[in-house]
């Protein structure tokens, strides 16, 4: 039995020193929004608490589906990388970025040097980063990105063409391996999720290699909402499983910090996967099963 773990939107804090010459740009409203609401509602201690609960599973990976930073200022994603390497071993830990991750021009390539030994894959396709395959034990983990620099007020993410026909490739080959295919994104790739200015486009794209291909499992993040949504393709229906926000801590509108647990085995030639949606309790130091689902 292959078990996987699943949190999103870390959203990392105490916020890194900002240069003045940094929040000339979109990161002036975020920096903004920080002080006025996420810093009370999005606290390290409560990512400590997740990530000991996820300890105790004895799981054999973790994966994390963006937006560990707020506003992609260079000490954000160093500070991003030391936090990754003191929680996350490079080969039990797979992550894609989300929007804050990209904040601005220029941020997702500081990122993903910096993170790159988390988003590395197994298979050379030839593609720029995006999309990856890491194949572990019985599971290939294909990682794609929504992530893109966008206007103040917006955050939309893009999937594209290209990187679809790339990921084809991948999810063809871990069919031909045998391999429970689990996909990382981080906007949820089906309409109606989130208002249109945090949407993804490119959903026609994502669909098509559905269609093609077909997966077992899509993991997302960026709505900070426990959800799934079953999502149609030629090959049946694909769960799509979000999650909260792994530092949300009480009183705020969205739920508290939680994570996902599957646990994936083989029964003949069947692939079954059961899931475990954990969420904080009310003293935020343990983490309580509130639903149980069989895919």
């Amino acid at each position: 039995m292959f078990r996987l773990a699943h949190i999103s939107d870390l959203h990392l804090s105490p916020m890194p020193k900002v240069l003045v010459r940094e929040l000339i740009s979109k990161r002036i409203t975020g920096y903004l929004n920080w002080h006025r609401h996420r810093k009370a509602f999005h606290q390290i201690g409560v990512l400590e608490c997740v990530m000991s609960e996820i300890k105790k599973k004895e799981i054999n990976h973790l994966a994390i589906t963006g937006d560990l930073v707020n506003l992609a200022t260079t000490p954000e994603i160093i500070a991003a990388k030391r936090w990754l390497e003191n929680n996350c071993p490079v080969e039990t830990t797979s992550l894609v970025p989300g929007n804050h991750d990209a904040y601005v021009p220029g941020a997702f390539n500081r990122a993903m040097k910096e993170w790159k030994p988390w988003v590395t894959g197994d298979v050379d396709i030839g593609a720029d980063v995006f999309p990856y395959m890491q194949m572990r034990g019985p599971v290939a983990i294909i990682g794609l990105s929504t992530s893109n620099a966008t206007m103040p007020f917006r955050a939309t993410g893009k999937f594209s063409k290209k990187q679809a026909d790339a990921a084809i490739k991948l999810l063809n080959e871990a069919k031909q391996r045998d391999l429970y295919r689990i996909i990382l994104i981080h906007h949820p790739p089906y309409k109606g999720a989130t208002h249109r200015m945090k949407r993804m486009y490119g959903m026609d794209h994502f669909s098509h290699m559905l269609d093609q291909t077909g997966a077992d499992l899509i993991l997302h993040g960026h709505t900070h909402l426990n959800t799934r949504f079953d999502m149609a393709s030629a090959y049946g229906k694909i769960p799509a499983i979000g999650i909260s926000s792994a530092t949300q801590t009480h009183g705020d509108k969205k739920p508290v910090a939680g994570f996902n647990l599957f646990e994936i085995s083989k029964q003949g030639d069947k692939w079954q996967c059961e899931h475990a949606r954990y969420l904080l309790n009310a003293s935020l130091q343990h983490a309580e099963c509130v639903e149980q689902n069989k895919f």
